[in-house]
């Protein structure tokens, strides 16, 4: 028992000072390839089993003759293993340079393709992993592209649209300071009017601004879907009476609601405004408010004739307004954008869907709580 103690003392001894001085080398190394750091385990794992080998040989006095015999077999074996060891090494290390080939696509703006060549398991999860983010990254390029498109849009709308009041009001008040103008009172009128509207796209522009940078500050209290859509609807009256537009309130449940009353009044003043102009005459525009099992449902239903399907994912865009809407009246465009904004920092969702002979705009709301 006590042989056998002795022996096991010395093979862990001499196993046990190769593996320390490998921890030392790798320790040193950690910077260099991965090459190199499987080398020295390979030569550490070896070099461990061949230490521990001769230092239980030499303790136990063999004769010179089976002392060369034991050295010289696992010297050789130790010479084999180590090859064999840093063969598949290598295989590991090109795998891993494959990996890293098939990765630098991302920073071309391509798509990640992993190696056709099996691979250990660490290398395939990194693989997947790789592939999850190269579409992350490619969704989130797609979406760039959409936002800088929809910036670029938005600022040749905004330039257009400011350009026609301001040269309308630079040639009335030339008309007045010349005193040339044949109705004074007609002009100022008009003048009053196109301010009016430079005041709403600047209002808009600085709503939006607040929206995207997270500035947002609500004021949510309770109140009925009653209250709010008959405020809204009496806010829209004047425009509908002027387009021919029948405005119509069915269904309207007084449901009580946690949100900014002139946040979300701004939301149903948008949803009717765009209807409104989108609806022919002796059109009829209908809201409607109801409970529903994901919450309140606020909806404008109008008579535009519906929007193309491939146009219905942009309707909320900033700068988005249609392919018969590019004229000064229908706004510029952030009308709807404003509307998602607010709905989404209210907890909520907007969304449209066609009907026939129209649209049907839905925006979903939290229910109150009890």
């Amino acid at each position: 028992m006590r042989d056998s103690l002795l022996i096991a003392l010395y093979a862990f001894a001499g196993a046990a000072v190769t593996g320390l001085a490998g921890a030392g080398v790798l320790r040193l190394i950690r910077r260099r390839s991965l090459t190199v750091s499987l080398a020295v385990v390979a030569a550490v794992g070896v070099v461990a089993m061949l230490a521990g080998t001769l230092a239980v040989a030499w303790a136990m006095f063999l004769s010179p003759h089976d002392l060369t015999v034991v050295t010289t077999v696992v010297a050789m074996a130790a010479v084999v293993s180590l090859a064999t060891a840093l063969l598949l090494g290598r295989w590991v290390v090109a795998r891993s340079r494959e990996l890293a080939v098939a990765a630098r696509s991302f920073g071309d703006g391509g798509h990640f393709a992993a190696p056709d060549a099996p691979a250990t398991a660490e290398l395939a999860a990194v693989s997947r992993e790789l592939a999850v983010t190269s579409a992350r990254l490619a969704e989130s390029r797609e979406r760039e592209r959409a936002l800088e498109t929809s910036r670029r849009e938005l600022v040749a709308w905004i330039s257009h649209d400011l350009r026609t009041p301001l040269a309308g009001l630079r040639a009335m008040s030339e008309a007045l300071e010349d005193g040339v103008a044949a109705d004074p009172a007609r002009y100022l009128k008009q003048m009053r009017t196109e301010v009016e509207r430079l005041n709403d796209m600047v209002g808009d522009l600085f709503e939006l601004s607040r929206i995207h940078a997270g500035a947002l500050a609500l004021t949510p209290t309770r109140m009925s879907l009653y209250d709010l859509v008959g405020d809204a609807l009496a806010g829209a009256d004047p425009l509908a009476r002027e387009h021919g537009v029948r405005l119509v309130g069915g269904r309207i449940e007084p449901v009580p609601v946690e949100v900014d009353g002139k946040e979300m009044s701004r939301v149903l003043g948008n949803l009717l405004v765009n209807a409104i102009r989108r609806t022919p005459a002796d059109g009829t525009v209908a809201i409607t408010a109801e409970r529903s099992p994901e919450g309140v449902v606020l909806s404008v239903t109008d008579g535009c004739g519906g929007i193309p399907e491939e146009d219905l994912p942009r309707v909320f865009d900033t700068g988005w307004r249609g392919t018969h809407a590019r004229t000064p009246p229908a706004g510029a465009g952030l009308g709807l954008a404003i509307v998602r904004g607010i709905v989404e920092a209210h907890q909520g969702r907007a969304g449209v869907r066609n009907i026939p002979g129209g649209c049907r705009f839905e925006v979903v709301l939290p229910t109150a709580a009890s």
